[in-house]
């Protein structure tokens, strides 16, 4: 049996348990963010509401980018003889050259790097952060490269499901006002 098809049979656990996952990965570099800076503490509805709306435009864009992948064609491919080829070819198979939408949704992804560069997060959750964001665009890059791949809507719905946990996660974790965290402590 396929992993996929054992999914999709067990659709509310697998549902569960992408949830799970983004919302993990969004709480750890809120938490990690939060520490960093720790002046969002004191702006805690201002920075949540400000981190949502980025992270929910992020998300909307990557769910669309997923759901239709543009293709790129191997006959279109050649090997780079210079750096600037070379540059427009990762551009390509990355699907970085698709317009005004795309250009915005990279530049929070950079925002969302930066986050992650400097926030304070511990050796073992930078690791999960940062396999989880590998199998994602490693999902990403073989659905633009394989011609015969179309996401299924189950697989759609999984990365939406994911997509809105990470969101969530920042949000609820980075809305927490300095006192709320230490009644919970």
């Amino acid at each position: 049996m396929d992993l996929l098809q054992l999914a999709e049979e067990n659709y509310l656990v697998s549902f569960t348990i992408i949830l799970v996952v983004g919302l993990l990965q969004g709480g750890i570099l809120a938490r990690g963010i939060r520490n960093r800076f720790p002046s969002l503490k004191r702006h805690a509805r201002l920075a949540s509401i400000t981190l949502l709306i980025l992270f929910s435009f992020n998300a909307i864009a990557n769910v669309f980018k997923f759901g239709s992948p543009e293709k790129l064609s191997v006959s279109d491919l050649s090997i780079p003889s210079t750096a600037e080829e070379g540059y427009a070819l990762v551009i390509s198979v990355l699907g970085l050259n698709a317009g005004f939408v795309m250009v915005i949704a990279m530049s929070i992804s950079i925002i969302i790097i930066l986050f992650l560069r400097y926030a304070e997060i511990s050796r073992i959750a930078r690791y999960f952060i940062f396999s989880i964001s590998i199998i994602m665009l490693l999902i990403t890059v073989i659905s633009r490269v394989m011609p015969d791949y179309t996401p299924t809507e189950f697989q759609i719905y999984m990365y939406t499901v994911y997509q809105l946990g990470l969101t969530a996660g920042i949000f609820f974790v980075t809305r927490q006002k300095e006192s709320d965290l230490r009644e919970l402590v």
